[in-house]
């Protein structure tokens, strides 16, 4: 039996996708042509395509945090995309899937959630919706985030060093940056995107990830400029992780609602930097859109 013998299979015709239950984690991203968009996990660089995120994004200061008098511990990024997910429904053009609490879960993440994830594909965009239910009767903390990896360079034949990404509008502030725990230090950093591009290159991670804690656009467009361009929408999130490996062929462009601790951070999990509360009966929706345009 083949890897991707279980992966969900959801297509227009424009453009194909395939999902994985295991994490629900989008892990084929095609063109009409079976040119491969979507970064293929191979383990020498990183084993991950486009994880979800959640109830963390980043790294807990010690690997752990408190909720009222009670500390609890998560690993970085958080425990959804190592968890096999229920599929509700699939059909050619959607594809819906669940994760739900359990006594697993329950140890590490007090709180009763249902994560429902929605992929859809309408002509050349892929419309990624995740619903974070609260089914407890108290409010409910959590952060999440998208993790999609893209191939650096995209299979159009441009240079990898001829790829760029073009924000919606002006990125002025500045950005963030990781220490050696991956926590977020206090330092702020001038921001690399001028004109609203940001060159890419090899050197913008030599620090591990780039931060936009303070991003204006909601959407932004990848690639080189005489080829088809991937372009992401990201409405319901306020920050925006860069990230890659020096020399290695993918660019993860990552819309987060939360963020890795700040160094120094010791508060209740409801202060941490981006966590949302839901409220009792609740959910949160959260929306990706990758596009695939002509060059």
């Amino acid at each position: 039996m083949s890897e991707d013998s279980a992966w969900l299979t959801v297509s227009s015709g424009a453009l194909t996708a395939q999902v994985n239950p295991l994490g629900a984690q989008l892990s084929i991203l095609r063109d009409p042509s079976g040119h491969e968009l979507l970064w293929d996990g191979n383990p020498a660089f990183w084993s991950g395509r486009a994880p979800l995120l959640f109830p963390i994004v980043g790294t807990l200061a010690d690997g752990v945090y408190r909720v009222a008098d009670k500390t609890y511990a998560l690993s970085r990024h958080g425990f959804a995309r190592g968890k096999p997910f229920e599929v509700l429904s699939a059909s050619p053009a959607a594809a819906v899937l669940r994760l739900k609490a359990a006594y697993q879960t329950l140890a590490v993440y007090p709180f009763y959630f249902q994560l429902q994830v929605r992929f859809e594909i309408v002509g050349s965009t892929l419309t990624v919706t995740t619903s974070v239910r609260n089914e407890g009767d108290a409010p409910m903390p959590a952060s999440f985030g998208y993790h999609p990896a893209f191939r650096w360079p995209l299979p159009f034949g441009a240079a990898r060093a001829l790829h760029a990404i073009e924000f919606d509008l002006e990125e002025p502030a500045p950005i963030r940056r990781l220490n050696a725990a991956g926590l977020v230090t206090p330092v702020r950093y001038p921001t690399p995107i001028h004109a609203r591009r940001l060159l890419l290159d090899d050197e913008l991670f030599r620090d591990d990830v780039v931060i936009l804690d303070a991003v204006r656009s909601q959407g932004v467009s990848y690639g080189a400029d005489t080829d088809p361009r991937l372009a992401l929408q990201f409405p319901d999130t306020p920050y925006l992780g860069l990230w890659s490996k020096p020399g290695a062929p993918f660019i993860c462009i990552e819309p987060w609602h939360g963020m890795a601790d700040p160094v120094g951070f010791a508060g209740d999990f409801t202060e941490k930097p981006g966590v949302f509360i839901v409220p009792a009966g609740a959910r949160r929706e959260l929306r990706m859109q990758v596009t695939l345009t002509s060059g």
